[in-house]
């Protein structure tokens, strides 16, 4: 096997370095990074105001999750314009200067796109619901009528991810019951038709708009669902955003259908006429590797989120398989694998991996007070080791803001508090997402723990967080911060990004290997194993008295 798959390919088919291919970006959610104004929310001239803290942290790039135009029923994640800023978050004029502050620090901008949807408030919805059934507007949506005598039902079984019907009936112009139109998320998320021309146009020009001021490229959402199946066929299964692990296993109608490529491929030569090397990263919740793999090919995108490496179970076997996995499939079609193990669609991993599920792989959606609680201190040592042990790995990482500090996911958040839809649509069964979007504390001793100028905060802040502070943590040897400093910084003058992977050992409680001359060991067993021979250049938590690597704990060594 291969295992050296961190160049990615030009068109023609012959090997091409580009800065992606071994890049550490880290992903900002504007609502909760730094607030400028005192308002409780973040934005964007918060965010060029920490620009410093990402530069002395490390990475190569960020990437900023939607601040356009939108009612804010899923965040920011149902879009009323693609090319302005929200007066939430600022101005386009802010958006340019983040983008040139940023440059002039070394950190390359991606911002997020969301195509798979518009919001309910974008003028092409609202056009639509005016001009009735059959009309040129309609046609941008999916519109059907229902089934039923007197059309009634919805036009098939299919479900949103948040919970309930994916389907919502809507009243004509005349006040009658009228068609029903797809939303595989919210009900102010009606999803787009991407067959439709006009989309597809609309789309390649948002592009351009960003592209003409200075982005280096677009995390796409959801790029896995925007062609449907063409007969909307039923589905009897549970609605999951992952297609299935097993190959044989049906594809869902609305997941991952071959035609999207056509659209990415078309994005790729738009991206391709910019200098600069611009990039297209998906979020595809597409198992087996292979299949996502295809959204890497060499005339697609340039990086796709690897949601199995996230979701794997804290075991050496399951780690070892995953990796392996991973490495094959991207190697196969030339391009870099994507490593994440924390966003704002999941329980941070500080958490996770304190849940006795970490051990099977299981992932709850939220966690909230009535729940089954994580244990601190043992999730905090295994992300520090996880952490550890994937900046060690070829190809490219995200980094989620605020796991440079250790942060936790807010598991006790009173749930009048919750405004993730998945809340309400669920029937307050699922707690959904907010646990993980509670904006981050910079001082201990400052209001909102330095979020903004006043206490103000779009979701509460835990007590605890105090201890979590960038302040409390810079300079500090031992602390998480310095860890992942440390860990950057040692990535970038070995060039770990862009080398050569080779097992050592793939036991049921050691994981080693070697990365370029450094030598990686996870243990995940419980008695300590020795350090591999060599200098220690990073541990995830002390060495054990006699000199060992305690369980839960991961070391780089330079042999």
């Amino acid at each position: 096997m291969n295992t050296t798959p961190t160049t990615t390919q030009d068109t023609t088919g012959g090997p091409a370095t580009g800065w992606w291919t071994e890049a550490v970006i880290y992903q900002i959610y504007p609502r909760s990074f730094a607030d400028s104004d005192g308002d409780g929310f973040g934005d964007l001239p918060g965010i060029t105001a920490r620009l410093g803290h990402l530069a002395e942290l490390g990475v190569d790039a960020v990437w900023l999750s939607p601040f356009y135009p939108s009612p804010q029923a899923d965040a920011g994640y149902d879009v009323a314009d693609y090319r302005d800023v929200d007066p939430l978050f600022g101005t386009l004029e802010d958006a340019d200067k983040l983008i040139a502050e940023a440059r002039a620090k070394g950190l390359k901008v991606i911002v997020d796109l969301v195509p798979n949807h518009t919001s309910s408030a974008h003028r092409w919805f609202t056009a639509a619901l005016a001009a009735g059934p059959g009309s040129p507007e309609r046609a941008r949506y999916v519109f059907r009528d229902g089934l039923g005598p007197d059309g009634a039902q919805p036009p098939n079984d299919w479900q949103s991810v948040f919970g309930g019907p994916a389907w919502t009936r809507v009243t004509d112009p005349d006040g009658r019951p009228g068609q029903w139109y797809l939303h595989l998320f919210d009900t102010a998320q009606p999803d787009l038709n991407w067959d439709h021309p006009e989309v597809r146009a609309e789309f390649l020009d948002v592009l351009r708009f960003w592209l003409d001021r200075g982005v280096d490229g677009f995390r796409v959402d959801v790029a896995h669902g925007l062609i449907k199946q063409a007969d909307l066929a039923d589905w009897q299964e549970p609605q999951e955003i992952l297609s299935g692990a097993e190959v044989e296993k049906p594809r869902p109608p609305m997941w991952d259908q071959d035609g999207v490529h056509e659209i990415y491929r078309e994005w790729r030569r738009l991206l391709d006429s910019y200098g600069g090397e611009r990039i297209l990263v998906a979020e595809a919740w597409v198992e087996p590797a292979e299949r996502l793999a295809r959204y890497v090919r060499p005339d697609e995108m340039h990086q796709a989120f690897n949601f199995e490496y996230l979701l794997a179970a804290w075991s050496a076997p399951a780690q070892y398989a995953v990796i392996t996995r991973s490495l094959e499939a991207t190697d196969a079609v030339g391009a870099p694998t994507t490593w994440v193990l924390s966003n704002h669609d999941v329980v941070r991993h500080a958490s996770r991996l304190g849940l006795a599920t970490t051990l099977t792989g299981g992932r709850p959606n939220g966690i909230g007070a009535g729940d089954p609680q994580p244990d601190a201190p043992t999730g905090l040592r295994r992300a520090r080791a996880a952490t550890l042990l994937m900046l060690a790995l070829p190809g490219s990482a995200y980094l989620y803001q605020g796991e440079e500090l250790g942060l936790p996911e807010h598991t006790t958040m009173p749930d009048e508090a919750r405004q993730d839809p998945t809340w309400v649509r669920s029937g307050h069964t699922v707690r959904g997402r907010d646990g993980c979007r509670v904006p981050i504390p910079w001082e201990a001793d400052a209001p909102s723990y330095g979020f903004g100028p006043t206490d103000a905060s779009w979701l509460p802040q835990p007590p605890s967080w105090a201890e979590y502070a960038l302040d409390r943590q810079r300079g500090v040897p031992g602390s998480t911060y310095e860890l992942y400093r440390t860990a950057l910084r040692l990535r970038r003058e070995h060039g770990l990004g862009r080398g050569t992977l080779r097992w050592l050992s793939s036991g049921d409680e050691v994981l080693t290997f070697a990365n370029d001359g450094i030598t990686v060991l996870t243990n995940f067993g419980p008695a300590p194993v020795p350090v591999p021979e060599g200098e220690l250049l990073a541990s995830s938590a002390p060495l054990d008295p006699a000199g060992g690597v305690p369980t839960d704990v991961t070391v780089w060594v330079r042999a």
